[in-house]
């Protein structure tokens, strides 16, 4: 091989290589979503799609979803991957591992966050939900965030389909599914939001996906209702 060939390989190789470190910075906080919700919940499509430890970049990794064959729910929060499993209708297992698969799956890398207080007026869910939409309207969908603080009272649920039923819709979807209560508790929330993405990643009737660990790692579950407490939420949006 001439010495201007190899020169012109090495500049090739040198261009792609920076193409593609720039596409991936420029990237970082873009969710992606492996399988769809809608699949599981009416297609009975409960084997995992993605195995978490194949993600090759876990530095900053934020990510959330059900545990295949909705055996439990799962939460990353800044490369740290926990499972939460049903022991009783009023305890559960929560544990770290990354040795899980998901039948639907949204995860993101970001290393930059905005923070400020969570507005003493936001309260709910909903409140939250129109809050983020209104502050957010030029972001580029979807995008996850971050809640830390004190809640006032969350219900939670951890999905616990039992072996071998057949799933041909939600109410299919969630037999077996137990609810707990967090009640004055410091904890972290992983969210996702996007107008664009009803039965892909949330449910018919909000803009938002959300799961909740309590600060001492003993209670994880996906977020159905929540009081915030005024003055004591911090709200974290990637930063662009």
């Amino acid at each position: 091989m001439s010495i201007d060939i190899k020169r012109i390989i090495a500049v090739l190789c040198i261009t792609v290589w920076t193409f593609g470190s720039a596409r991936s910075q420029s990237s970082s906080n873009e969710v992606i979503i492996v399988g769809q919700m809608k699949n599981v919940m009416w297609k009975g499509q409960l084997q995992g799609t993605i195995f978490l430890d194949t993600i090759a970049n876990k530095r900053h990794l934020y990510a959330l979803g059900p545990v295949e064959y909705l055996a439990g729910e799962i939460l990353v929060i800044d490369g740290r991957s926990y499972k939460s499993t049903v022991v009783s209708d009023r305890t559960m297992k929560v544990e770290e591992t990354f040795n899980l698969k998901a039948p639907f799956l949204g995860y993101a890398n970001i290393s930059s966050w905005t923070e400020q207080d969570l507005p003493a007026h936001i309260q709910t869910m909903p409140q939250l939900e129109s809050y983020l939409d209104t502050i957010t309207r030029n972001r580029s969908l979807p995008f996850l965030f971050r809640l830390s603080g004190e809640i006032g009272e969350a219900r939670i649920h951890v999905v616990n389909l039992p072996k071998g039923t057949k799933v041909s819709s939600p109410a299919d979807a969630h037999k077996g599914q137990v609810n707990y209560l967090v009640k004055n508790a410091p904890v972290e929330i992983v969210g996702f939001f996007s107008t664009e993405h009803k039965a892909i990643f949330t449910h018919h009737d909000t803009f938002l996906h959300m799961h909740l660990v309590t600060a001492d790692r003993q209670m994880m579950g996906h977020l159905d209702k929540a009081a915030f407490v005024a003055g004591k939420m911090k709200l974290y949006l990637p930063q662009d």
